[in-house]
């Protein structure tokens, strides 16, 4: 029996099997049995070569457009960019991934085009894997959905989960640490829903047989999963209609209730027309906020304040990651910083290299000679 085989089995007893207290166990330890499967399917999927979409990541951060194809990807990239994606009316117009750099707020923002995602394509369909490896890398997931299609952000979604993309999740609060004897121990600050048994099977068939395990919130078998596994990626999202400039003006409540059928808020979606370049101020102001991009504005020895290409970081970011972004012997030669703006108490306050920056501060570096 192939792995394809075991995998479609072993998710057809999960399916039929009735879940309740006495069968928690069973299908917890089948769906560790079947992760576990899914990943030898994709490493021999990665050994046995193919293409891929193999991009470096350049600029200050990178988001993925996410959409089925014929959605308007290629048509908004290069709205939004310099880059040059072919673009038709036709499925799978674009067959590699396309990189372009968007530039907004002095940040060099790179967005990555890449090919229309179909159902099945977190099993290999269309180079699915490959195409959700890309999407893997990015910071920020952008879906692009057709005004008319509003059900493909399901579709989308689940593409992602089975990939282990989790969308708009924080890492579950959970910790393994292995040791030499003593079985395996559970401790929680929460009041679990889950027996211990439960969670003793789906570690032990995770090749856990010593360890302590802590767990900070409730969970259920796929997230307890997501927390023993460390290959999931928690991204941000935004979700952006497309083709808005052809609703008619009484389908406009048909589509927001789509959207709120699948729990997007149409308050915080974006509506745009990449064709005719409608709402792309708005897609860009988002992308911005929703990256928690800042602008440092640095005060130049001689020269003053550089105000036409700050230093772009992130929300939280310190001094010290000023100085590990500027390069060149920053860190081993400072002294101290002054910074004015929103982060400091007064103009020029004196500050170390733990000083949490804030969007268009100016900062001013002191150095050793």
């Amino acid at each position: 029996m192939g792995l394809e085989e075991e995998i479609r089995e072993i998710e057809e007893e999960i399916a039929t099997t009735p879940y309740n207290k006495s069968t928690e166990s069973h299908i917890g330890r089948l769906k560790a049995k079947l992760a576990e499967k899914k990943e030898k399917l994709e490493n021999q999927s990665s050994a046995g070569g193919g293409s891929g979409y193999a991009v470096e990541k350049t600029g200050d951060a990178t988001v993925a457009l996410v959409g089925f194809p014929s959605v308007g990807k290629s048509t908004l990239l290069n709205a939004l960019t310099n880059a040059e994606s072919e673009v038709g009316s036709y499925e799978f117009t674009t067959l590699d991934v396309n990189p372009g750099m968007l530039q907004y707020n002095g940040a060099n923002i790179q967005m990555l085009d890449v090919p229309g995602l179909i159902e099945g394509a977190a099993e290999g369909r269309g180079d699915g894997q490959a195409v959700l490896s890309v999407v893997r890398t990015a910071d920020l997931v952008v879906f692009v959905l057709s005004v008319f299609e509003i059900d493909q952000y399901e579709r989308l979604s689940e593409e992602l989960y089975n990939n282990k993309v989790r969308i708009d999740a924080e890492p579950p609060r959970i910790t393994v640490r292995k040791k030499h004897k003593d079985g395996i121990h559970v401790t929680s600050s929460a009041d679990l829903d889950l027996e211990e048994e439960t969670i003793k099977s789906v570690l032990r068939e995770r090749g856990y047989v010593n360890a302590d395990v802590n767990i900070g919130e409730q969970v259920d078998i796929d997230r307890l999963l997501d927390g023993v596994l460390d290959n999931r990626e928690y991204l941000p999202s935004l979700v952006t209609v497309n083709k808005a400039d052809l609703i008619e003006p009484d389908y406009l409540d048909t589509v927001n209730e789509q959207l709120r059928e699948h729990d997007i808020d149409p308050d915080e979606t974006i509506f745009i027309s990449a064709e005719e370049q409608k709402g792309l101020d708005a897609l860009k102001e988002a992308i911005w906020e929703e990256l928690g991009l800042i602008r440092i504005y640095m005060d130049k020895p001689g020269r003053g304040v550089d105000y036409d290409e700050p230093l772009v970081l992130r929300e939280g970011d310190t001094i010290e990651d000023a100085c590990e972004k500027l390069g060149g012997e920053f860190e081993e030669r400072f002294r101290f910083a002054r910074v004015s703006g929103p982060s400091a108490k007064h103009d020029e306050q004196q500050v170390g290299m733990d000083h949490e920056l804030a969007d268009e501060d100016v900062l001013r570096i002191l150095t050793t000679r």
